[in-house]
């Protein structure tokens, strides 16, 4: 059996196929199904040179440890996340419309996968996060980013703030989300070169991340709740820089 981590979901073996066919080691159907899209994946896989394994769903349960599978998983050979030095040309090729995510210390793979989402949703440039205490792409990640973890550049660096630092160099404006800050989020001007700060789960970001950022804002709230998952800010804070472009 090919060594390779286990991708499955119709979404996420999908994506594998359109942008990274070639990461692909094996691919599992499940045997007899009627569904429609099952049966596309499969004769993509054929065009591209991939034989499809007939497996009963049992087998597919057993493969995942009983994960939502949809009837159809594969054995990937990941490819390393971007480094640091790839972010210069990222910068100039965005140019005026460059958007960045930074996430520091997200930890769970649900939250990233549901973060790199939204990014792609809103046309992010990368998403960067540290290389320590924090989740990269996983399994479960790649399931939960809908395929996403495909098609948004993902770049791990090893010094967050040495990463921001360098940014700021390169004119792009660091706008920091903490729940403490006195500046409502919708009132920070979002038309520009901008890099989106998050923090992790419960902690939110680091003091050095923190005071790297140009603006500290809020999203404001007007229940009781006192803050937002980290994955439902993320969605808020790129959704409203969108609208703001797009009202230019």
């Amino acid at each position: 059996m090919s060594i390779g981590e286990l991708l499955f979901g119709i979404h996420s073996v999908d994506a594998a196929l359109t942008h990274d066919p070639k990461n692909i080691l094996e691919l599992y159907i499940e045997a007899d199904s009627q569904n429609a899209r099952l049966k596309e994946l499969s004769e993509r896989a054929r065009d591209l040179g991939l034989k499809p394994h007939s497996r009963p769903r049992e087998a597919l349960d057993r493969m995942t440890g009983g994960a939502r599978h949809q009837g159809v998983v594969a054995r990937y050979n990941t490819p390393p996340p971007r480094g640091e030095s790839e972010l210069p040309g990222l910068i100039e090729q965005a140019g005026k419309d460059a958007l960045f995510l930074v996430l520091d210390g997200v930890t769970d793979p649900h939250n990233l996968g549901a973060c790199l989402r939204s990014a792609e949703g809103a046309g992010v440039t990368a998403v960067i996060a540290p290389k320590d205490k924090a989740v990269g792409i996983t399994p479960t990640v790649r399931t939960a980013s809908a395929g996403a973890a495909d098609r948004v550049p993902f770049v791990v660096v090893t010094n967050l703030a040495r990463t921001l630092k360098a940014l700021k160099e390169q004119g792009v404006w660091l706008v920091g989300l903490a729940d403490a800050a006195k500046q409502n989020f919708y009132a920070v001007d979002l038309t520009g070169p901008i890099a989106i700060v998050m923090g992790s789960e419960g902690e939110g970001m680091r003091r050095l991340t923190s005071e790297s950022c140009d603006f500290l804002a809020h999203i404001p709230m007007r229940g009781s709740v006192e803050s937002l998952n980290v994955s439902v800010a993320t969605g808020v804070a790129l959704f409203e820089t969108l609208r703001q472009r797009s009202a230019k």
